[in-house]
């Protein structure tokens, strides 16, 4: 599923896809995504992104 445009979504609904798209399945050796993200909160790390101010790639490529 392709991230939802941040012209032509509401923050919620840009809000559930990071939930559905990043949830911790509680095993680090198997997924990595604390690694990528530096261990932050996923929901800090795509703050602009669900508020509208970043597109779901621009915040990706911040931890490049």
């Amino acid at each position: 599923m392709m991230p939802p445009d941040i012209h032509e979504s509401t923050p919620q609904e840009r809000e559930s896809y990071i939930k559905e798209t990043f949830h911790c399945i509680g095993d680090c050796d198997n997924c990595g995504l604390c690694a990528i993200y530096r261990g932050q909160d996923i929901m800090s790390v795509f703050r602009d992104y669900i508020e509208g101010k970043a597109t779901f790639l621009e915040v990706n490529k911040r931890y490049r």
